[in-house]
């Protein structure tokens, strides 16, 4: 009937509205009872109860409830809705509050000629506040009721709810929390928000602003459009409680939950998803609680997000196991690289091109880059302390996309802040988040929800890897087991199956994402060799013009190590162009004799190796440490495998498969 004007009725139902009745809805019912047949007239009476609901687009703000637990900008709106000529009825401290700062005021109980009573547990559970809140206006029989009741309509209702969380996260005891549930609020809230058409409801001190200023422009009316969005998001306030009170309730009594309901606030939009034709996309934070960072610069998309909560993870859990400055290079969610403050040879500086007189945080970073320069163009930069000025300037050399770390000086903020002409994106990362939802993380994939418990917070240690050594060989010396930690801490963090190499504090080859664990140990095993051939003097002497740039000698050597015969004969021609003298291509001798030197190499695997087929495989990018969790039934074959070659090999014990 709502679709239908009213000038169609009158052939519908075989009779005449007369153009002075169609926007009177009361007078068109009488007059239809007195034109229709009985069937009919119900019908048509019927559809005008309906239109009677509906409100018009503003609404005067006549009279407001308020009754607030947090009073952050009360007197504000206060203020606000006095000058707009609005009463105000109140409860208990916001009463008080409103009073003390002069301003006028009705207690509820004046209005309900009731008393708040039990301790404050009944104050606004009362038919003159939901009938004033519910009543819809221009309906002859509620309007009956108020008038026979001596209920006045409420316009506007001001309400956020006992800090149910917060008394939670403090620690407090069953009863506290319980008296912390709040009844009376939620359920006004909810009468509010039905009867939106013709009452403006306010859950958050966030809102008090546009409210203002829409009633400064409406001559003290709210919009339909307005008092819609603030329904919503009063419903979604109360389900988010709800949802809080219930989870709290079913940990009391160690249960899982049997129905769990999640809430989320809206934190921004971003750009598109994983690609441009996936949106809307947004990122949200758990409901009553901040996200785990803060944007300083830049505008980051869902990738970047990824990568950065994935990386700070890494540097995190690296920096407090090894207590150095640790960093990570991302790409697609797993590390190009990852290293922790090490000094570096004269060779590596040569090899890396590293500036002088790096800070512990920008040799960190430099270290992670350099594991594979290539794959870490355009990647996600982290860093586990306070970015300095010099990991700033040698970022700004980079192609990088963002940075996420604890905090920034200054100076190096400025530095960041204009790189890729000002939208290079900076987070700072909250060191002491704590995820307002508790342990289990959820994940909705294709209508199925899965939970399970995050494994953040099982660190892994340097005693983990010194506590079941399987081999003959139990010498390991303690560059080798930070080696081992920090390899097995980045592959936690690696798109599983994965299997890693680290040396000298970094790692220097990753291979992620296979389905064989012998493939991921060949995988990373070519950049192992990649890397450390970039050190052989060949690579080391090439001669390049001095117009081609820093990423382009990075690919350039990548190509010269992996074979001039692989080249085509257009790009070998390309290729050549970029030096002044073109080198001779490496041998295969020159490979053997400087693979040869390379010693003393750790390897960790995200689970057990299946056969000895992997050792077999990665003593020939000089491992001399594994670290491994152990638990297969072929454990003893791989074992003896290590025995044969030498190895020292621990079983720590913790299967971390990352998907």
């Amino acid at each position: 009937c709502r679709a239908v004007p009213l000038r169609h009725w009158s052939s519908s139902y075989r009779c005449r509205v007369p153009v002075h009745l169609q926007a009177r809805p009361i007078t068109l019912a009488r007059h239809f009872s007195l034109r229709l047949k009985p069937f009919t007239r119900a019908r048509a009476l019927a559809a005008i109860r309906f239109k009677s609901t509906m409100s018009t687009d503003l609404v005067k703000i006549k009279k407001a409830l308020i009754s607030v637990s947090d009073k952050t900008d009360l007197l504000v709106l206060a203020a606000a809705l006095k000058d707009a000529g609005v009463q105000v009825l109140s409860t208990g401290g916001t009463a008080k509050a409103l009073k003390e700062a002069g301003l006028p005021v009705t207690d509820v109980s004046d209005y309900t000629g009731f008393p708040e009573m039990m301790d404050g547990r009944v104050k606004t559970l009362h038919p003159k506040v939901h009938g004033a809140l519910l009543s819809i206006r221009n309906n002859p029989e509620h309007e009956k009721a108020c008038k026979e009741h001596g209920i006045e309509y409420i316009d506007m209702l001001v309400v956020n709810l006992y800090p149910f969380q917060a008394t939670v996260a403090k620690g407090a005891d069953f009863d506290t929390c319980i008296e912390n549930v709040d009844i009376g609020g939620p359920a006004m809230i909810r009468a509010a928000s039905k009867n939106h058409p013709s009452v403006t409801v306010i859950t958050s001190v966030t809102q008090y602003a546009k409210v203002i200023e829409e009633m400064k422009q409406h001559d003290g009316c709210t919009t339909l459009k307005t008092r819609r969005s603030l329904a919503a998001a009063a419903y979604a306030h109360t389900a988010a409680y709800d949802a809080a009170i219930s989870t709290w309730f079913a940990e009391q009594n160690q249960e899982t939950p049997a129905v769990v309901t999640r809430a989320y606030d809206l934190a921004f939009p971003l750009k598109y998803g994983c690609n441009p034709h996936q949106l809307p996309a947004n990122i949200y934070s758990m409901s009553g609680g901040a996200l785990p960072f803060k944007v300083l610069n830049g505008k980051p998309g869902y990738i970047n997000l990824l990568d950065a909560l994935n990386s700070w993870a890494l540097v995190k859990e690296a920096r407090e196991a090894l207590g150095l400055p640790a960093a990570a290079s991302f790409k697609h969610v797993s590390p190009a690289g990852a290293a922790v403050a090490v000094p570096l040879s004269d060779v590596e500086k040569q090899a890396y091109e590293a500036p002088d007189n790096l800070s512990p945080a920008a040799l960190a970073y430099l270290r992670a880059r350099n594991a594979d320069p290539m794959c870490s163009f355009g990647d996600w930069a982290a860093l586990s302390d306070v970015v300095d000025e010099q990991t700033a300037n040698y970022l700004k050399t980079e192609v990088s996309d963002g940075i996420i770390a604890p905090g920034y000086t200054p100076e190096a903020l400025a530095i960041l802040s204009q790189k890729k002409t000002g939208s290079f994106i900076v987070l700072e990362a909250d060191p002491n988040f704590k995820n307002p939802a508790g342990e289990i993380d959820f994940r909705e994939i294709n209508g199925c929800v899965f939970a399970q418990r995050g494994h953040g917070d099982k660190l892994i240690t340097p005693d983990m890897m010194k506590k079941n050594i399987s081999t003959k060989n139990k010498d390991l010396p303690e560059g080798a087991v930070r080696d081992q930690v920090l390899a097995t801490v980045a592959i936690k963090y690696t798109q599983s199956n994965s299997v890693g190499y680290a040396i000298n504090g970094m790692m220097i080859g990753v291979g992620a994402g296979q389905q064989s664990r012998v493939d991921c140990v060949k995988l990373a095993g070519r950049k192992v060799t990649t890397w450390w051939m970039r050190q052989h003097p060949k690579v080391l002497g090439l001669q390049f013009k001095p117009d081609v740039k820093r990423q382009a000698r990075v690919n350039a050597r990548v190509r010269y190590i992996e074979g001039m015969a692989e080249m085509t004969d257009i790009e070998r021609e390309t290729w050549a162009q970029q030096f002044t003298t073109v080198p001779e291509p490496l041998t295969p001798a020159d490979f053997e004799e400087h693979m040869k030197k390379l010693d003393g190499v750790v390897i960790s695997s995200d689970a057990f190796f299946p056969f000895r087929d992997s050792i077999d495989t990665c003593i020939k990018y000089g491992v001399k440490y594994v670290a491994q969790p152990g638990g297969s039934v072929q454990d003893e074959g791989v074992t003896e495998a290590c025995d044969q070659y030498g190895m020292v090999q621990c079983h720590h014990g913790m299967r971390l498969f990352h998907h």
